[in-house]
C-alpha cells in the first residue's frame, strides 16, 4: 500500500494510527529514500526531473519487491541530519507483514505501481499543510520547505499522481 500526500498532509500521522490500530502492519518511511539532490544540482533541474529524481524509486522497489516475495528487505536510510547527499551507516529493515505501508510523497509514483495493491492520497488544504510544517519544524524551515519542496511536490501531484490516479482520496 501507498500513502501519498503532499508535505505537512499527515501522512506519518495517519501511518502511525494504522499501526496503533492493526496488527501486521509495517511502515516504510518514504524519506529515507531521499536521493540526495542538494544546491545548485536541485536548482538547475525542472519540476519534471526534480519529481524524477528526488526520491530514489529504484531502491524504494527493491525493498517492495524482496517483501512481496517473502523476503526481508534492507536499506540504508539518507542522512538527514548531515543533508549532504550521503545514506547513514546504519541499516534498517523490515520483515514481511500482513501490510505493508509505503508512506511518504512521492509513495505511489507509477514505477512502484505493480508493487502497490492500494494507492491513497492524503488531501489536506496548502494552508493547513503549511501550518502543519511551520508548527513541526519552525518557521524556517517552513520557508525552506516552501522554497525546495512546494513547488515539486504540486506537479507530482497535479501532473504525475493528480487525485484520479489513486485508489482512494481522503480529504
Amino acid at each position: 500500500m501507498g500513502l501519498d500526500g503532499g508535505g505537512g498532509a499527515g501522512k506519518s500521522t495517519l501511518a502511525a494510527a494504522v499501526v496503533a490500530a492493526t496488527s501486521g502492519v509495517s511502515v516504510i518511511e518514504g524519506d529515507d529514500f531521499y536521493a540526495g539532490l542538494v544546491g545548485e544540482e536541485w536548482e538547475a533541474m525542472t519540476r519534471s526531473e526534480q519529481v524524477d529524481r528526488c526520491m530514489d524509486w529504484r531502491r524504494q522497489r527493491a525493498v517492495l519487491e524482496a517483501l512481496a516475495q517473502g523476503r526481508e528487505a534492507s536499506w540504508q536510510p539518507y542522512d538527514w541530519k548531515a543533508d549532504n547527499g550521503g545514506l547513514l551507516d546504519a541499516w534498517l529493515s523490515c520483515e514481511p507483514t500482513w501490510v505493508v505501508l509505503l508512506e511518504g510523497v512521492y509513495s505511489t509514483r507509477p514505477e512502484l505501481s505493480d508493487l502497490l495493491d492500494l494507492k491513497v492520497l492524503l488531501d489536506a488544504p496548502d494552508d493547513v499543510r503549511r501550518e502543519r510544517i511551520r508548527a513541526r519544524e519552525g518557521e524556517g524551515y517552513r520557508e525552506e520547505w516552501e522554497a525546495r519542496w512546494f513547488a515539486t511536490e504540486s506537479y507530482y501531484l497535479e501532473h504525475v499522481m493528480p487525485p484520479g490516479a489513486f485508489d482512494l482520496v481522503l480529504r
